[in-house]
């Protein structure tokens, strides 16, 4: 008997080699921004052995003793499978090339494939963003199909997006998921206070997108999103001058000790002397981030940015001017100055693998002081004198965004629900100044007044709560229904008496709006697929539309209704790719901007507009030395019903509306060379009309842009030729009783920069 107990003792000693385990361990991280990848799906190969990387993309294996290699994959990377002993303490990947392999975060606030996205969406990636060494951020967001962000000279800007170049309040901006601005105190320039130094990359939903972010996610929803902290340390500083007096000097670092990430990116950017008189700038950007790692499942993401930026202002040219290269400027002293805080806080907790939850808390601080050109109004009788004033715009903001994702076996489903609340206390100040003007009609100088124009206070509450439903009854197709409930109030409080200048008596306004969407996706396979959606998107009437130089308020919201369809394909080996989007979008109510005869401008409800395009994207690289990318869009606004002023624009083109957008560009990466990169970007902007009625039009403009640049060992030096064949274009004109305003594009503009990298790769 006790022999028989111990030959079974010695046979199970014998057999627990066979069955003795080891635990894998590591972290997974970008291999170009170094920053920890949550998510990736780690396997042993040919078994169903595997995990998947925690919140901070480390992992803990357990495996047999014979278990030598492991192979990572995630959603927007290259699958690898490397040597367990070899790998190392961090484990990169490598960004896919693919466009179908390509993961968003905007169309859900949760990453996703983009294919599982029934919208219009593009991403910039970080490749992108570092080798376009963009001096503004038209240089990259201006290659996205369908974009026309305008450059109004020093980083102020315009947009087009499914919509006719415009300064209204059309277009949503976005840092990390949360509104730069708050909702109803819309500025056209607003991404002047975007720190290009924190940026990892950028999305831009084309179309609708007021189901998830609310009003003005419109004709578009640019999304940016900043840089994580690396899992090793990394730095960088780069200096970079041009022709026109340009200078820019930016600095980032970057590392995780323990639990606590951190990155700091900074940059100051100023121009002296430019090419147009009047035009000099400063701007300083600073941003930190901080990731801390609270438990597992747990972590804590606050970023804060500061904007400091000032800038010479001049207005347009008229045709004389413009067309004779003359670039002089009326004004001597006009400016504008932005001061921006932005913090916030966001708590990610993971449940589980079907339940994530994120809360987040955050602040904003905004003020704009300016003289503005285009306040400036001669005095009748007395051509030596004019009155502009000087004006501040300010608001605070106090909100939260929270939101819950749930996933159910049901149809391979998930639900997402959440709720926010902005309440953002503004203000707004004007006062008359009268200005000197000389013979030749330029305005030398100003002098204060104690004339106030105007001087309100409004508080402003958004609330609401949004659900996004997406199920998968075909193993091919994914349906999605989502729908936000909107309430804005308005609290204003008028600190002069009500006049057509101080604006309107003290009252309360409310708003509300539903905006549903549903959605589509359909996968064919063989890389081919098809979406389709129909969403609402809205816009409340500004504070300053509302209130500012009227007696009663009038201006109706503006409802916009989108139909779309688009589809993908990669066909040669995933060589090449092609994206298309048809859409129509009917606007009710639409605020536009008229010119009225003495040259400023007026807010009205616009009737009815019909906008309708095709937009593509197109990109193939034949060989790796080799790349391609054609990107635009064809478009028509049309007025459907609009009357103004006793005439009739009925079945008119709009203003400022390009049909044709393209933005194309060839890269050249020699296997002979291969830190080494060339490239030729050509821009189209096609013909358009100056006015409404229609009665003439410009031709638009085609430039080419050229870049080059090289790595060697973590010191890299480029070379950019932009407009490098030296073509006259203005970025804007339009028409009006009181003439025609021609907005100067920069003439041929050389940007050379040094930067040094440590990447941590160690």
């Amino acid at each position: 008997m006790i022999k028989s107990y111990a030959g079974r003792l010695a046979l199970i000693l014998l057999a627990c080699p066979a069955f003795a385990q080891s635990v894998l361990e590591g972290k997974v991280i970008d291999a170009q921004t170094k920053e920890p990848l949550p998510g990736v799906a780690v396997r042993v190969p040919r078994t169903h052995t595997g995990t998947t990387t925690g919140s901070n993309g480390s992992f803990r294996l357990p495996v047999a003793q014979s278990v030598d290699s492991l192979t990572y994959s995630f959603i927007g990377y290259q699958s690898v499978t490397l040597l367990y002993r070899e790998a190392g303490a961090f484990i990169r990947l490598v960004p896919s090339t693919a466009q179908l392999n390509g993961v968003i975060v905007s169309a859900s606030r949760e990453a996703q494939s983009r294919t599982e996205a029934p919208v219009a969406i593009s991403t910039l990636s970080p490749q992108v963003l570092g080798e376009t060494k963009a001096t503004s951020l038209e240089q990259v967001l201006n290659k996205v199909s369908g974009v026309y962000m305008v450059d109004l000279g020093n980083e102020q800007h315009s947009m087009a997006i499914r919509q006719p170049i415009s300064t209204r309040s059309v277009f949503l901006y976005l840092e990390d998921g949360i509104p730069i601005r708050t909702a109803g105190d819309f500025n056209h320039n607003a991404l002047i206070e975007i720190n290009q130094a924190a940026l990892k990359t950028v999305e831009v939903i084309r179309g609708p997108a007021s189901s998830l972010y609310g009003s003005e996610a419109i004709g578009g929803a640019v999304n940016f999103i900043t840089q994580a902290p690396s899992a090793v340390f990394t730095a960088g500083v780069q200096a970079e001058a041009g022709t026109g007096g340009y200078r820019r000097t930016r600095l980032q670092a970057s590392g995780t000790k323990g639990r606590l990430g951190l990155f700091l990116g900074g940059d100051y950017a100023g121009q002296r002397n430019g090419f147009r008189q009047h035009s000099d700038y400063d701007k300083l950007a600073l941003t930190l981030r901080a990731d801390y790692q609270l438990a597992e499942r747990t972590k804590l993401v606050t970023t804060a940015s500061l904007v400091d930026y000032q800038t010479d202002q001049t207005g347009g040219l008229d045709s004389a001017f413009f067309f004779g290269k003359r670039y002089s400027s009326q004004h001597t002293f006009t400016y504008r100055k932005v001061n921006a805080l932005r913090v916030r806080g966001t708590l990610e907790h993971t449940w589980n693998e079907g339940n994530r939850t994120q809360l987040t808390l955050f602040h904003r601080r905004n003020g704009i002081g300016q003289n503005p050109f285009y306040a400036i109004r001669g005095v009748t009788g007395n051509p030596g004198k004019a009155r502009g004033e000087i004006n501040a715009d300010r608001f605070r903001s106090y909100g939260l965004i929270a939101q819950h994702r749930k996933s159910f076996a049901f149809l391979n489903g998930s639900l997402i629900a959440g709720v926010s609340v902005d309440y953002s206390p503004a203000g707004y100040r004007a006062r008359f100044v009268d200005v000197d003007r000389n013979a030749e009609g330029i305005y030398t100088g100003y002098t204060s007044t104690d004339s106030l124009l105007t001087h309100y206070s409004v508080d402003l509450l958004n609330t609401a709560a949004y659900g996004q439903v997406q199920v998968s009854p075909l193993d091919r197709l994914k349906l999605l229904a989502a729908l936000r409930y909107d309430r804005m109030d308005y609290a204003f409080d008028n600190a002069l008496p009500p006049g057509s200048f101080t604006g309107a008596p003290d009252e309360r306004n409310a708003f509300y709006n539903w905006s549903p969407k549903v959605g589509a996706t359909y996968d064919f396979g063989r890389d081919v697929g098809a979406y389709a959606n129909y969403s609402v998107g809205f816009a409340p009437p500004q504070i300053t539309e509302l209130y500012r130089g009227v007696q009663v308020p009038s201006l109706k919201p503006a409802s916009y209704a989108n139909y779309e369809l688009g589809g993908w394909i990669s066909f040669a080996r995933q060589h090449g790719y092609l994206d298309v989007s048809l859409y129509q979008l009917d606007g009710t109510d639409e605020i536009i901007s008229v010119r009225l005869d003495d040259g400023s401008f007026q807010n009205q409800n616009a009737g009815k507009t019909r906008h309708r395009g095709l937009e593509y994207t197109l990109t193939y690289a034949p060989v790796p030395d080799f790349t391609l990318r054609v990107s635009g869009t064809y478009a028509v606004h049309r007025f459907v019903e609009y009357v103004e002023r006793g005439s009739t624009f009925n079945g008119n083109q709009m203003a400022t509306a390009p049909r044709w957008i393209a933005n194309a560009e060839v890269t050249l990466r020699p296997r002979f060379l291969p830190d080494f990169r060339l490239s030729a970007e050509w821009q189209h902007i096609g013909r358009y009309y100056m006015d409404a009625l229609n009665t003439e039009a410009y031709n638009g403009y085609d430039l080419l842009n050229l870049r080059a640049g090289y790595t060697w060992k973590g010191l890299e030096v480029w070379l950019n030729a932009l407009n490098a064949s030296n073509v006259l274009y203005t970025t804007t004109v339009d028409k009006s009783a009181f003439g025609k305003s021609y907005r100067p594009g920069n003439p041929q503009t050389f940007n050379l920069g040094i930067a040094c990298h440590l990447n941590g790769n160690r």
